[in-house]
Formats: C-alpha cells, structure tokens, sequence
C-alpha cells in the first residue's frame, strides 16, 4: 500500500558567502523577537534523474536524504509563484524508490532513473521567532561538498539559506527585503545558483 506524503510549499532566499562569515544579526527585521540556539544536522543526499535529465529539464528534483528532521525521499516540483510544492516520504527498509514517488514522478517520465549527484552537508539551522514563539523563518548556515555522479566533478561552497515558517508575515516581499539586508551587511551575496544541485551540476 502507497504511503501518502508529506506536503508543503518552500518559499526561499539563498546567499553566497565565504566560509568563516559570521551568521547575520537579525535584530532589525521586523517581527522577529528572538533567534533559537544553532542545531547541527548532517545531511547526506542522493539525487536522481533519467538518462535524459527529464526530470531537471521539468524543473523537478528528487533526492534521497539521510539526516535532519525530514530525512526521508524527497520530490521538488517547478518553481511556481516564487514557490516550490515539496512532497515527502520515508526512507523504506532499502535505497529503491518508493512505489508512491515512482507514481508521482510518472506525470514526468517512467524511465529508469540513475544516480546524478551526490550533496553532503554540515548545516546549522536557527530559528526565527516572534514574539508568541512562532517560526518567522528557518535560517540555515550550510556547508556544501558536492559530487556530479556522472561527470566526476566535485565541489565546495559555503551558503545561507532562509526558508519561511509556520508564523510567515503576511508581507512575504518586505520581509524577505529585510532579510536580504541583514545577510548582505554580514558579507553575503546574491546566489550565483537556483539550487544546489545546479551548482554541483556546474549550471
């Protein structure tokens, strides 16, 4: 029997930045009241696609991560309305995907899927809070070593990551313009990639 998913949109801002860069302060975004303390997590992820990429061509990415709190099998679909809808499920007793991903990546392809590239990361997540203890926001500290399974290419980068929360203000825009000033005052930069798996595709 197909285990149902897990469903949520991931609305995101991503940033460069050397390794080393202090997290930004967040004191002058508005709404935010406090920051959790850093949880470490260990993230080790396997992407994959067809032969043809048909699933990156769709804009869609599937991946089986272990570690962190939604470790498990995971399907991003095409970013729509400055979203991406992420569906997800267990990690199942072995590493064949679940008969209820290979049902819903169908509506993409039915053809047999290969390692694409490999993504371990050393995360710390913060939390940001209003102030009735709500999630503003996640952000993320990440540090990325990539490996393109088929070209052989690997990759290290340093990012930050912010993805809104259950408590979002209303005013995604202003809040995320907020954000972008704190991290850019820290030593940030505009992402030079959509996603890391693009970076460590080299696209």
């Amino acid at each position: 029997m197909m285990t149902d998913p897990t469903r949520f949109v991931e609305i995101e801002r991503k940033f460069d930045v050397d390794a080393g860069t202090s997290v930004p302060s967040w004191a002058d975004v508005p709404g935010v009241a406090s920051v959790s303390a850093g949880e470490e997590r260990h993230l080790d992820a396997l992407y994959l696609d067809t032969d043809d990429l048909a699933l990156a061509r769709a804009g869609v990415a599937l991946r089986r991560r272990t570690g962190g709190p939604d470790e498990g099998w995971h399907i991003k679909g095409p970013l729509v309305d400055g979203g991406r809808v992420e569906l997800g499920w267990p990690l199942g007793s072995d590493d064949s995907v679940p008969e209820g991903v290979a049902a819903e990546i169908a509506q993409w392809t039915t053809a047999p899927l290969e390692p694409l590239a490999r993504i371990v990361n050393h995360r710390t997540a913060y939390e940001l809070l209003d102030a009735d203890g709500g999630v503003l926001a996640e952000f993320v500290d990440d540090h990325v070593r990539t490996t393109d399974l088929r070209a052989g290419d690997e990759r290290e980068w340093h990012e930050w990551e912010i993805e809104l929360g259950a408590a979002a203000p209303a005013d995604k825009a202003a809040f995320f313009d907020a954000v972008a000033r704190a991290a850019l005052a820290a030593g940030a930069r505009e992402a030079s990639h959509a996603s890391k798996l693009a970076r460590a595709l080299g696209r």
